[in-house]
């Protein structure tokens, strides 16, 4: 576990001690605050549900970039099925938070979470947030993937395409052994820095379900399936992935009936895509 400290600025408000002076400057000492701030730059989304809005701005001297999330009244039925997979009463902004701690502790690279906090009705969430620091030099795997997947098939970039491939199966081999599930692990959630490391973003639904284990695991392998896109990963290169996702040298006949229902989830997901005017990568 890292060393932060965070301090309760204001009633369920937590900020990291570091950013204390920073995010007084800007009035940010309080959820109504929080709430109410829009000096900034709004990251607008398209399939973005009416209760969560995202906001980049910028603080500190020297400047940092902070990603703030915040969720303004989740649906009751939403927060039902978060208790019911996380067996537990977390509101979304401190489950971002919470879950990011919990994989960064076990050595799956997380954002810096620098503030959260939280209100309450009687039973249910009314408001909540997480601030994070954006990730150093770095950028999501759907925004940009490394030089040499642009670069002409020479060996020396075949060869750094395919020790890429097998780092990501890596990674996301290493995330599954947690028994989490991210239940939205598509390429724009997956960061590479200028060092070769990963990232895991986006973690408020990550979970680690009692029953239907697999049945997640598929969905996330499904999903990152579906987001690779076609001209730059073939068939061999998703084979490569699993295999190195699974630490074996060639697929068991498990391994295939994995690999069947991955595809059959990919084409699922695709469909539903296509169906309302959405780019589909995995066939691009």
């Amino acid at each position: 576990m890292n060393s932060q400290e965070f301090i309760e600025i204001s009633k369920s408000f937590f900020v990291d001690s570091d950013y204390k002076t920073a995010f007084k400057s800007l009035g940010l000492t309080s959820i109504d605050a929080i709430f109410s701030f829009n000096a900034g730059k709004n990251l607008v989304k398209e399939n973005l549900a009416e209760y969560r809005s995202r906001l980049q701005f910028e603080i500190g001297q020297p400047p940092k970039t902070i990603f703030l999330k915040r969720y303004d009244r989740p649906p009751i039925l939403t927060q039902i099925r978060n208790r019911l997979t996380g067996r537990r009463r977390k509101s979304f902004g401190f489950l971002d938070f919470y879950t990011a701690e919990k994989l960064s502790a076990i050595g799956i690279n997380t954002p810096k979470t620098i503030a959260y906090g939280q209100q309450w009705g009687i039973l249910f969430e009314k408001r909540s947030f997480v601030a994070t620091e954006k990730i150093p030099n770095a950028e999501s795997l759907e925004r940009k993937l490394p030089d040499y997947f642009n670069a002409p098939p020479a060996p020396e970039n075949l060869k750094l395409r395919r020790n890429f491939i097998v780092q990501l199966g890596l990674f996301v081999g290493k995330f599954h052994t947690t028994n989490y599930r991210h239940r939205d692990l598509y390429l724009s959630h997956i960061f590479y820095n200028d060092k070769g490391e990963f990232y895991l973003i986006d973690l408020s639904r990550t979970f680690k379900p009692i029953l239907l284990a697999e049945r997640y695991r598929i969905k996330d392998v499904a999903q990152l399936n579906y987001s690779s896109p076609g001209r730059y990963f073939s068939k061999t290169d998703r084979l490569r992935f699993y295999l190195a996702m699974t630490g074996r040298e060639k697929p068991t006949d498990k391994d295939k009936m994995f690999i069947r229902r991955v595809i059959s989830k990919t084409k699922q997901i695709a469909k539903h895509d296509a169906r309302h005017g959405r780019p589909v990568p995995f066939a691009s």
